[in-house]
């Protein structure tokens, strides 16, 4: 096999397999341990936006770092701090969880700006989209069977199961990722700036306003991922209000959804540098129809829960490796890793944002009303790209 599916593409995708897999089984033990502390709903989304807060902080130094010691060793440094975090959610409360959060938070930070923005580097213009659907689909694919067993450990009421879990997942992805190499990926593909370019990446966010293709891509992303995080983080206990609801299978049907859709529709996904205005709005017509069924399952039962759960991650599997690829081909050469760093950022912003915001919304509300509101700031994206379609023709004309 070439390109994408390679051998040595193939051997990362497997450690962002094991990597990402005890997130799927903490996106479900944490709410549920949260409540079982009497946690409130703002407590539990600051502990889980704690994650990705903290990563979108570390990204304008993930590169740097690497150009300055090399990804081989940065990755097994972080994996050693990975293992550290698990270690902690064995033996800690809730304030132990939020060190945790945020020790993961950094390692994600350095994990996945290098091998994004490696992957993009080595791989041809045409198979791109391919490369990052795959590291996507990887880093998803764990939300199969993760919530399930997430939720035996959990029922069987002995957390010491959990504990053996979380060593037996720090011990195999440092195992992988000590023996994973970079060989075919080139140093200097992952950081190709100007020495300090990258060093702040919070003093360029100017561009955020003045590059339309940038501003566009970010504030779609962000607010589609304000979505995806108030549901990874609420929706194991707003299952448990939906009549024939069950939170394993709706993380089962989404995840696997996601991975399906991503590995399928990997050769659909727009690779040629143009602006697809109508693609896009379909996605985010299902962001906003899946947060509805979500919204409506409370009072309609546990089908249009499910049918909320493919919506959701038929559009996860979509819009990620859609605005990234995207924006790999109409951003400046010289400063592109900057720039996809700040859109990554972005997403990262919005999953955290789901939660430390949505948290107060559900305390004050309801998780109804949380997610009616989630539909309508979906809906607002759908008219907000079809509003934004000129300005990115005439911008890539330009260019």
């Amino acid at each position: 096999m070439k390109g994408a599916m390679s051998w040595p593409f193939m051997r990362l995708y497997l450690l962002t397999l094991s990597y990402f897999s005890a997130n799927s089984i903490l996106n479900v033990i944490i709410p549920l341990q949260g409540k079982s502390f009497g946690a409130t709903n703002s407590t539990i989304g600051i502990v889980m936006g704690a994650y990705l807060f903290t990563a979108m902080f570390f990204r304008p130094w993930a590169g740097q770092m690497i150009k300055k010691y090399g990804p081989i060793r940065v990755l097994r440094t972080i994996l050693v701090i990975n293992g550290i975090a698990l270690l902690l959610y064995t033996f800690v409360g809730m304030e132990g969880y939020v060190v945790a959060r945020i020790l993961q938070g950094i390692c994600t930070a350095f994990f996945s700006m290098a091998l994004q923005l490696g992957i993009i580097d080595a791989l041809p213009d045409k198979e791109r989209s391919q490369g990052i659907s795959l590291y996507s689909l990887c880093a998803y694919m764990p939300g199969i069977v993760g919530p399930l067993l997430a939720l035996g450990i959990w029922q069987g009421g002995d957390m010491n199961y959990f504990a053996i879990t979380m060593i037996l997942l720090a011990v195999f992805t440092g195992m992988i990722g000590f023996s994973a190499k970079m060989d075919n990926i080139p140093d200097a593909s992952i950081t190709s700036e100007k020495d300090g370019e990258g060093t702040s990446m919070f003093k360029n966010l100017g561009q955020l306003i003045h590059s339309p293709h940038l501003f566009t891509c970010s504030l779609l992303m962000l607010s589609a991922s304000i979505v995806f995080g108030s549901v990874t983080t609420f929706i194991p206990l707003y299952a448990e209000e939906v009549h024939g609801g069950h939170v394993g299978l709706y993380l089962m049907l989404q995840a696997g959804t996601l991975v399906l859709s991503r590995f399928a529709l990997r050769k659909k996904i727009p690779s040629d540098g143009r602006w697809h205005s109508s693609f896009i709005m379909g996605i985010m017509l299902m962001v906003a129809v899946a947060a509805l069924c979500i919204t409506l399952s409370a009072s309609a039962g546990a089908v249009l829960l499910y049918t909320g759960a493919v919506l959701m991650g038929c559009a996860q599997a979509l819009l990620y490796p859609t605005l990234t690829t995207y924006l790999s081909f109409v951003l400046p050469q010289a400063s592109r890793n900057m720039s996809i760093g700040l859109f990554i950022a972005m997403a990262d912003l919005g999953v955290s944002l789901g939660g430390v915001v949505m948290g107060p919304v559900a305390d004050l509300v309801s998780y109804s009303t949380m997610y009616m509101i989630c539909a309508l700031l979906g809906a607002s994206m759908i008219l907000f790209t079809y509003i934004r379609r000129s300005k990115l023709v005439e911008a890539g004309s330009a260019a």
